[in-house]
C-alpha cells in the first residue's frame, strides 16, 4: 500500500504532465512539497488526505475541478485498467438514470426536467430522448440544474442541441493542453427526441451547488440567448477534466482542456454562471413558474 507521500507525489506528476495551464504547475509543485516537508499528510486516512491536498491545491491554484477525490468503489491502479475513471462515471449514470431525476407535466402545462448529472450523448441519448419526448407538447420548459453536479461535454452538447432548430449553431470549443488541438461543438443534426426550438421560453435554475457539466448547459443556452437562468451563481468550474486513480480509494482529477463560448470568447471558470434573474435557490422553481405562466 502506497505512503501519503507516494499518493501525492503521483498526484503532482499527474497534474505537471496534464494540467491545461502548464506555467502554473511550478507554483502548485512547491506549494505541495512544502507540505509534505513539513508533515502535514502524515497520518491522515485517505478521506482527510483528500481535503487537505485539495485544500492546499485550490489555495495556489483555485480552480475547483483541480482535487484529490475519494472513491467509494476500488479502482484499478494497472495501468492497462487505466480509464481517466469513466468507468466509474458511466456506473454512477447508470444508479442514477443517466442522470434524470424527474419529468413532469405542471399546472399550466408547464414541463419540468430535473438533472443530477449530464450524461454521456451514446449511452444517455435514449433517456435524453425520452425525456424530451415527455415535455414536447409543454406550452414552456423548466430544467432544473439546482443539483446538477457535472457529466460529459458531449453530453451537455445533446441536451443544447435539443432548443436550436437545426445543426447551424456553433456553441463552443474546447482546448485539449494533451493534444494542442481545439474540438468545435455544434448543435446535432440528428436528435433521440424532438427539438424544443421555437419561441417557448426555457427557464433553467440554478444554485451554488451546480457545477461543471450542469453549468455548462445553463451558460451555453443563457449566452446564445435560448433559455432565461433563474436562481444562484454557480460553482464556477468549467474545465473538462481526466480522473486517475493514485490509490486504490483516491483519485486526482486534473482539468486538462479549457472550454471557449462562441458568444462570449470566455467561460464561467471561477465565476459562475450568473443569474438573469437573482433569487435564492429555493425560491427558484416558483419564480420560473410565475414567469411561464404570466407569459
Amino acid at each position: 500500500m502506497p505512503t501519503n507521500e507516494q499518493i501525492v507525489e503521483q498526484a503532482l506528476a499527474r497534474i505537471t504532465a496534464g494540467y491545461v495551464f502548464p506555467d502554473k504547475t511550478a507554483a502548485i509543485e512547491e506549494a505541495i512539497r512544502t507540505r509534505i516537508a513539513s508533515g502535514a499528510y502524515e497520518g491522515l486516512d485517505d478521506r482527510e488526505l483528500c481535503e487537505a491536498v485539495t485544500t492546499h491545491l485550490q489555495e495556489v491554484c483555485p480552480d475547483k475541478h483541480l482535487r484529490l477525490m475519494w472513491t467509494e468503489e476500488p479502482q484499478s491502479l494497472e495501468p492497462v485498467d487505466d480509464d481517466g475513471g469513466m468507468g466509474a462515471f458511466m456506473s454512477l449514470l447508470r444508479t442514477e438514470n443517466q442522470g434524470i431525476r424527474r419529468v413532469e407535466r405542471l399546472d399550466g402545462n408547464v414541463g419540468l426536467i430535473e438533472l443530477t448529472r449530464i450524461a454521456t450523448a451514446i449511452e444517455g441519448a435514449s433517456a435524453i430522448g425520452a425525456a424530451m419526448q415527455l415535455v414536447a407538447q409543454s406550452r414552456a420548459l423548466v430544467l432544473d440544474l439546482r443539483e446538477c453536479m457535472g457529466g460529459a461535454p458531449e453530453g451537455a452538447a445533446l441536451w443544447n442541441s435539443h432548443f436550436f432548430p437545426d445543426d447551424q449553431v456553433h456553441l463552443h470549443d474546447i482546448y485539449d493542453r494533451g493534444s494542442d488541438s481545439t474540438r468545435q461543438f455544434w448543435t446535432s443534426a440528428h436528435l433521440p427526441g424532438p427539438r424544443y426550438a421555437d419561441e417557448r421560453p426555457v427557464y433553467v435554475l440554478t444554485s451554488e451547488r451546480t457545477f461543471s457539466g450542469g453549468e455548462d448547459v445553463a451558460y451555453t443556452l443563457q449566452a446564445h440567448g435560448r433559455a432565461k437562468v433563474i436562481g444562484a451563481t454557480t460553482r464556477g468550474g468549467a474545465h473538462p477534466t481526466a480522473r486517475r486513480a493514485v490509490a486504490e480509494h483516491i483519485l486526482v482529477t486534473v482539468p486538462t482542456a479549457r472550454s471557449i463560448n462562441t458568444v462570449t470568447g470566455t467561460n464561467w471558470e471561477g465565476v459562475g454562471v450568473v443569474p438573469d434573474v437573482q433569487v435564492p435557490a429555493d425560491r427558484a422553481l416558483a419564480t420560473a413558474l410565475k414567469a411561464a405562466l404570466e407569459r
